[in-house]
């Protein structure tokens, strides 16, 4: 009889333990599921500062509180680098910042390293030429006398990367700048007017051609 007891006082500890078994399981289990719920919902973390770093970034532009605008752009772009020291497109946001807060020399300097990044070469063509320009075109605000050579070599490289069917007509335009300034007046004349071949209605172009006179 005691025996028999004692079995069914086992059997019901053993079906008590395996219930408090299975509904902690069973409650560990959706918390799991709607971690990685949140998870798969949740912008991973540098994306999060990057995607908020463009918003103030189109604010800055739009807005005439510019300056405070890029600066939040900047310290968004910097938890974003933080995160991912490697990403070209966390450095080009970054020099975009640095040029509206007129930090020229240092938005150069997040250029440059944008471009030198391994990961740089994987930048769509589009992207990676504008980016050439933009360095050009703060190369020449800064320092035009001292760095047209190397401005020329940033533009003849986007034209090159963007291909012959892209609208290089901004490009072009800034590379007979660089031609004028270099007093080659023939070649800034040959620029302009191929310009105005694929864009006959260039403001820019003609105002250099202009410029150039007959």
């Amino acid at each position: 009889m005691a025996s028999t007891e004692a079995i069914i006082q086992f059997g019901i500890l053993t079906l008590t333990l395996s219930l408090l078994f299975l509904m902690n399981y069973l409650r560990n289990h959706k918390t799991q599921s709607k971690t990685r719920t949140r998870n798969k919902i949740r912008q991973p973390e540098p994306n999060r500062h990057l995607n908020q770093a463009s918003r103030h970034l189109n604010r800055a532009r739009s807005t005439a509180n510019k300056t405070h605008h890029a600066k939040n752009a900047l310290l968004e772009a910097d938890q974003a680098l933080a995160i991912t020291p490697r990403d070209p497109s966390v450095h080009i946001l970054r020099a975009r910042a640095l040029y509206l807060m007129n930090h020229r020399t240092s938005a150069i300097k997040s250029i440059d390293t944008a471009l030198s990044l391994p990961a740089a070469k994987f930048l769509p063509p589009e992207q990676r030429a504008d980016v050439l320009v933009f360095r050009a075109e703060m190369k020449l605000r800064l320092n035009r006398k001292r760095r047209v050579e190397s401005a020329m070599e940033d533009v003849e490289e986007a034209i090159r990367v963007s291909g012959e069917e892209s609208d290089n007509s901004e490009a072009l335009c800034l590379l007979g700048k660089c031609y004028e300034w270099k007093e080659m007046r023939e070649e800034a004349m040959n620029v302009y007017r191929k310009v105005l071949e694929v864009e006959p209605d260039s403001v820019e172009a003609r105002i250099g051609l202009k410029r150039l006179g007959p």
